[in-house]
């Protein structure tokens, strides 16, 4: 494959006209059963892919379903479906819609964000086509929405609703205005920013990046298996008896959170689980002095919490200070543990930084950066380097076109320097 011109296009462009509502106006909002099965038959009789958006309610519940579902196809139009207040099975309810939608493309504005509470309701993409990836491949530095709808179809759209709790009912009319904006255009989007990466010579590293989407991206092998230690505010704990706080009031907190669909830091903020964890309170009088806990739901919970800090105290096998190892240290600690891997990372990551300025893709994806971690720490050498970096990638799921394109650098990158082992 040969590398891409790293032409895009202008960023320069004349002042953009504002979108403030849909050109058909927004749509009636699909709730019933039989109103749903209505919107899929309307669907059914569009044609080509389909413009697809879900909002959540992150920030208020803690589940992160789907509360409204926005659909665009050409021929069709725009439907807006809830798929929470129908009353029945929502994969009974929603399959109609579901069986329509798997029969063209989805076209997604960060798929990752929204396919996982689509996937629950039983909506599956047969292809994907994300736009927000897409722009990060063709190297724009910024890749929101509105900007790249401004960029490169010159109008502005009204935003101001993506961080509502959808979860509200009735839905403002203003709120289903804005949702109804955010599938607008995307099918046109799509065509705009298809073109830049065919004129980048992209297009097939582009297939290559929804595919992995749409079937593996959202499974991360890699990803933190004790939540708690994510907790804010966490490094002001420096000893183990406290970290056993912290993880015993989280685990309660989370509980809460998940019996009641309540975002976990509207049940305790995190800055009060390190209070408590710092102060080590006995009694009730002791916890509601601290802050937060003074208040009127805090003092009706506070023998869960006493309880949660009793429990850390009497716990026989408390946390460590980091995290069961589940990969390489971080790489702060590299140049005492290990020098010789910090060298290789240097290196690699200069090799990559090479990289993405020549093809403009930025560095983390055009090779994941836990994966470059892993090799700079696991290296022990190889008779043919090259071959022994791709199939280290290829295990890790790196796509043929980021092998390609990086495997060499950091071949390169992983050997020692000449005047000496590295």
């Amino acid at each position: 494959m040969g590398e891409p011109s790293a032409h895009g296009p202008d960023s320069t462009a004349p002042a953009a006209t504002p979108l403030l509502h849909p050109a058909d106006g927004v749509p009636a909002l699909s709730v019933s059963a039989r109103e749903i099965a209505e919107a899929a038959r309307r669907l059914d009789r569009g044609s080509g892919p389909f413009a697809v958006d879900a909002e959540r309610a992150s920030g208020f519940r803690y589940s992160s379903r789907a509360y409204l579902i926005q659909i665009r196809r050409a021929g069709a139009g725009t439907v807006l479906i809830d798929p929470v207040s129908h009353g029945g099975d929502p994969l009974d309810v929603l399959r109609p819609v579901a069986e329509v939608l798997g029969t063209d493309e989805w076209i997604l504005h960060s798929a990752d964000q929204d396919l996982p509470c689509l996937a629950e309701v039983g909506m599956r993409p047969p292809a994907l086509y994300d736009t927000e990836l897409a722009g990060r491949l063709a190297g724009f530095e910024r890749v929101n929405l509105a900007t790249m709808v401004e960029r490169l179809l010159g109008l502005g759209l009204a935003k101001g609703h993506g961080a509502a709790d959808w979860s509200k009912r009735p839905l403002p009319p203003e709120w289903l205005n804005y949702a109804a904006l955010d599938v607008e255009l995307l099918i046109e989007l799509r065509a705009a920013i298809a073109d830049v990466l065919a004129e980048q010579g992209k297009s097939d590293w582009a297939a290559q990046e929804f595919d992995y989407l749409r079937t593996a991206g959202s499974r991360d092998p890699t990803a933190r298996r004790e939540r708690w230690r994510r907790t804010s505010g966490i490094h002001r704990v420096r000893d183990r008896r406290g970290l056993a706080a912290v993880r015993e009031l989280w685990a309660a907190r989370d509980l809460i959170a998940q019996r009641r669909d309540i975002a976990p830091r509207r049940i305790l903020p995190d800055s009060a689980i390190i209070d408590a964890a710092l102060a080590n309170p006995k009694t009730v009088e002791d916890l509601v002095a601290l802050p937060v806990f003074g208040g009127r739901n805090q003092r009706r919970s506070a023998h869960i919490w006493l309880a949660a800090l009793e429990a850390a105290r009497h716990n026989e096998e408390p946390p460590g200070e980091v995290e069961a190892a589940n990969g390489p240290p971080p790489p702060a600690r590299w140049s005492r543990r290990k020098p010789e891997a910090a060298a290789r990372l240097e290196a690699a990551r200069a090799a990559l930084g090479e990289v993405s300025e020549r093809v403009k893709v930025p560095t983390e994806n055009l090779v994941s950066p836990d994966l470059v971690r892993r090799l700079c720490w696991d290296w022990e050498g190889a008779p043919d380097p090259l071959e022994a970096v791709d199939a280290f990638l290829r295990a890790g799921r790196a796509r043929p076109w980021q092998r390609e394109l990086v495997g060499p650098a950091l071949a390169r990158a992983l050997q020692p320097p000449a005047d000496g082992p590295r």
